[in-house]
């Protein structure tokens, strides 16, 4: 019987964790529940590379361990295996899995997918390598808005891959653009990495969809600019689009109004309004294809004006009627009918005690001053003067009494970006750009305000995840039926998928509340904690360390079996290192894209090789997620350098 590489690969993984198992066992001179723990360990990980289902593999061996932890005591390992159900079965961050799972599926079965690359990839017609651009831009925001990396790498095999196939795009680069584009889902907010790991870490979900933010989009980012350079430099491997493939078909009224698809619109429609030009062509279709090329200006005038009006509005302060201690009596002090503190009357208060018997001034002559040291002339002002840094601070505030100040100068930043682009959308207006500009509001908008509206609600601190969910759920609900897609069998459908993958994630942990446990108990972590306490390392050092292992677990596990069986044994070690745990999170978030891209377990690539041609083979596709692979690395590096780029968004605004 010949067996497979990728079973040769496998077998020999786990060969090598049972003969590391072995020996370790064997190489110390009495074998301690420590040792125990991490056998069980090793036994744990060689199950779920030989199929067993990795929840009950970690409840199976956590109860067998814990009963040996507890010296047979069969009631108290049943009590731990109560309490750690019970304590997943309580946690609330957990309530906003299915919530997001259910909107994913909704929004899959609303068939956006396959406007949004049209439109996108029309729209990005003269960028080299566009249609693989257009590729990851859609998975991108497809992902983000399902969070399924197995249904956006499906669907974009189905729709993309033969799209770049026919154009001559090169298999390893097309192959590469759709499973690395599929996997930032588990990326970039809302994502279910995140709340697992929030979860496991104890970090707040909240912070960790802020700080993902933006390491999400600087992945996508190095993906573009990436496929841009190969188009560039290897155009044979990515050519342009023919003038057929970047042509826009202009509706019949629409064709009556121009003679060339390069006709400037505005202008164009304007003209149409008056003369012969509209003979033939409905007063009504000319408003409404105006009401669609001025809807971006009136946007930008509403958000201009909206924001202008919240930078520029002083709220008047409350005023209490509150003496300010130390303050003089003679300007604040209350009259005598107010009935707060007074001053005590003068016959009964304090004086100056009398000159005989008492304190006496010192003869004058006694002590004088030193030359020099006389006292300089008081000011005429104020006997402290302000500094000049509060001096000039208080110039730049609004004077005691105005309601308005000056805009700041990073909302005129943004205010001739933004009208810079309005500009140009207005100036290169074309009656075919007016027909993809179309497309992309029934499109793009549509999963891109859903999208905002979920996050924006979130980090802006107006929801909670899971109210935030909720929404996101009514959001895909409508979608579904704004473009006739749900029935009845589709909601059943989605309404099964969600249930089935959320009590795969509940009982995963309580697989790995019940593991963990087992663990300390044995003193498995105890274990760990000194054996790499003992090596002395840095704070750098201890990084790569940790996500090295992580990018190795990566090629024989998933993502979940990482997060679930080996962050509760990094996070306790992270306080000795001082690192923060939500720093951590957004590191291991960006490895574990590599979870869904290395081989032999590379998810993605079996995902994408069950609709491909059969002319793709699956080397093929492992070749080009290769460079993607090595940008994930970069984007890890990049982010350990320079760690403002996660966390710059939660201490601004939750710091």
């Amino acid at each position: 019987m010949k067996i497979r590489k990728e079973l040769w690969f496998g077998l020999s993984f786990m060969a090598l964790v049972i003969i590391g198992a072995a020996t370790l066992l064997l190489s110390v001179e009495k074998i301690t529940n420590g040792h125990l723990g991490l056998l069980m360990l090793s036994l744990v990980v060689t199950a779920i590379m030989l199929g067993f289902p990795t929840a009950f593999t970690l409840m199976g061996m956590g109860m067998i361990f814990t009963w040996l932890a507890y010296n047979r005591d069969t009631t108290k390992t049943l009590d731990l295996m109560v309490q750690a159900a019970f304590k997943t079965m309580a946690s609330d961050v957990l309530i906003a899995i299915p919530l997001f799972v259910f909107m994913g599926y909704l929004v899959e079965r609303a068939n956006l997918i396959e406007k949004l690359f049209k439109s996108l990839h029309l729209a990005m017609a003269r960028i080299p390598g566009s249609l693989a651009v257009a590729t990851l831009v859609t998975c991108a925001i497809f992902a983000t808005a399902t969070g399924i990396v197995g249904a956006v790498v499906t669907l974009m095999g189905l729709l993309a891959l033969p799209a770049m196939l026919r154009a001559g795009y090169s298999v390893p680069l097309a192959a590469g653009a759709i499973t690395a584009g599929g996997c930032l889902g588990i990326l970039i907010p809302p994502s279910v990495l995140l709340i697992v790991y929030g979860a496991t870490a104890g970090v707040s979900v909240v912070q960790l969809y802020a700080g993902a933010f933006f390491p999400g989009l600087m992945l996508t980012g190095l993906y573009i600019l990436y496929v841009i350079l190969v188009a560039k430099l290897k155009p044979q491997w990515a050519p342009p689009l023919s003038a057929a493939d970047r042509a826009v078909t202009l509706p019949p009224l629409t064709q009556q109004l121009t003679t060339g698809t390069a006709r400037h619109a505005l202008t164009g429609l304007f003209n149409a309004l008056k003369g012969k030009r509209n003979a033939n062509v409905p007063l009504g279709h000319i408003l409404r294809q105006l009401t669609v090329v001025v809807l971006p200006g009136l946007l930008f005038l509403l958000v201009l004006v909206t924001s202008y009006r919240a930078v520029t509005t002083v709220e008047a302060e409350a005023v209490y009627d509150i003496q300010q201690i130390g303050a003089s009596s003679s300007s604040t002090a209350p009259s005598a009918d107010t009935g707060g503190l007074q001053e005590p009357p003068q016959e009964d208060g304090l004086k100056e005690p009398v000159a005989e018997g008492g304190l006496q001034e010192p003869p004058s002559g006694d002590v004088q001053e030193p030359p020099g040291a006389e006292a300089p002339a008081e000011p005429a002002a104020a006997s402290v003067a302000e500094p000049p840094a509060a001096a000039a601070a208080s110039a730049d505030k609004a004077p005691a009494g105005a309601t308005t100040r000056d805009a700041p100068t990073w909302w005129w930043v943004c205010f001739a970006i933004l009208g810079a682009l309005v500009a140009l959308f207005y100036l290169f207006l074309s009656f075919a750009r007016l027909e993809i500009f179309k497309m992309l509001l029934t499109s793009f908008f549509p999963l891109m305000m859903l999208i905002i509206s979920v996050l924006g609600s979130i980090v802006m601190g107006l929801a909670t995840p899971t109210e935030a969910a909720a929404m996101g759920a009514l959001g895909g609900f409508l979608l579904a039926v704004a473009y006739k897609r749900l029935t009845l069998s589709v909601l059943q459908e989605s309404v099964f998928l969600t249930a089935k993958t959320s009590a795969m994630v509940c009982w995963l942990f309580v697989g790995s509340a019940i593991f963990s446990a087992a663990f300390a108990l044995l003193g498995g972590q105890e274990l760990v904690e000194t054996w790499v306490l003992s090596m002395n390392l840095s704070k750098t050092q201890f990084l790569v360390m940790s996500q090295a292992i992580i990018f190795i677990l990566g090629w024989p596990l998933e993502w979940t079996e990482i997060i679930v069986i080996f962050m509760p044994i990094f996070i306790p070690l992270l306080d000795n290192f001082g690192v923060d745990p939500l720093f951590f999170g957004l590191l291991v978030a960006l490895n574990l894209q590599t979870a869904f891209l290395s081989p032999p377990v590379a998810m993605a690539a079996f995902y994408l090789k069950g609709v491909a041609p059969k002319h793709v083979t699956l080397n093929q596709i492992f070749l080009g997620m290769l460079p993607f692979m090595a940008i994930q690395v970069l984007a890890i590096v990049l982010l350990y350098q320079f760690p403002a780029i996660g966390l710059w968004l939660p201490q601004l605004l939750y710091k």
